[in-house]
């Protein structure tokens, strides 16, 4: 089971994200709290396995509540939220410590898996979000000729053009529902190419394929 703590200013997103959690029978939420210093208090009080923090809250924003939670509670993973999607508040959040950052509008598939995913150790950025911030932190060290060599090094991973095609939109930010739509195909057909390029590739999540995807020289920053 994994407990989680709520962190957001408004008593109606708290009360959406309980309900989308909580209906899946792995996760439970253990408490909530409306800003940042209700966050620490509660966090020493019931030490959750996942805090989803909202970033623009009163008294004490996300960011400083972060730091201060690390400080308390080193162990904590933390996974921001917000409707803006701005690098520095990025950058800000994942320098306080956060494991993860996503922003609101993120499906709530997406969501779920984002807590299991920090839960397990792992980072996760939103796609779009986390390609801007790789192309200042990432060496594309595939792009040497171009997309044709990134194309070049991909074949030999053993990933078919349809999956590319996948790879490209994942890296873009979009959802398998986007993608289903994109290419004309239903979203299982989607999720069985996710799965099979993630093995190929060596990915355990969408941050580690938009890193390969950038390396690749399928996308670059801004695209």
């Amino acid at each position: 089971m994994i407990t989680v703590l709520l962190v957001d200013d408004h008593a109606v997103v708290r009360y959406g994200l309980r309900l989308i959690l909580e209906s899946h029978p792995d996760i439970q939420v253990v408490g909530q709290a409306a800003d940042g210093r209700e966050a620490i208090s509660r966090t020493r009080e019931l030490r959750p396995d996942v805090i989803l923090m909202d970033i623009h809250m009163p008294e004490l924003d996300g960011v400083a509540a972060i730091e201060q939670i690390m400080a308390v509670s080193p162990g904590a993973r933390v996974l921001a939220l917000s409707t803006f999607d701005l690098d520095e508040y990025v950058v800000g959040a994942l320098r306080a410590g956060a494991a993860g950052f996503l922003p609101k509008e993120v499906s709530p598939e997406e969501l779920v898996e984002g807590v299991r995913v920090v839960y397990r150790g792992d980072s996760i950025v939103a796609p779009r979000l986390l390609t801007r911030l790789i192309g200042t932190f990432v060496r594309p060290s595939l792009r040497v000729g171009g997309v044709a060599s990134g194309n070049a090094a991909l074949s030999s991973l053993g990933l078919s053009e349809r999956e590319r095609e996948v790879l490209t939109l994942i890296a873009k930010g979009h959802s398998n529902a986007d993608i289903a739509e994109a290419l004309g195909v239903a979203v299982s057909t989607v999720k069985n190419h996710v799965t099979n390029l993630f093995t190929k590739i060596g990915a355990h999540d969408r941050a580690q394929a938009v890193i390969v995807a950038y390396e690749a020289g399928l996308v670059t920053p801004g695209a």
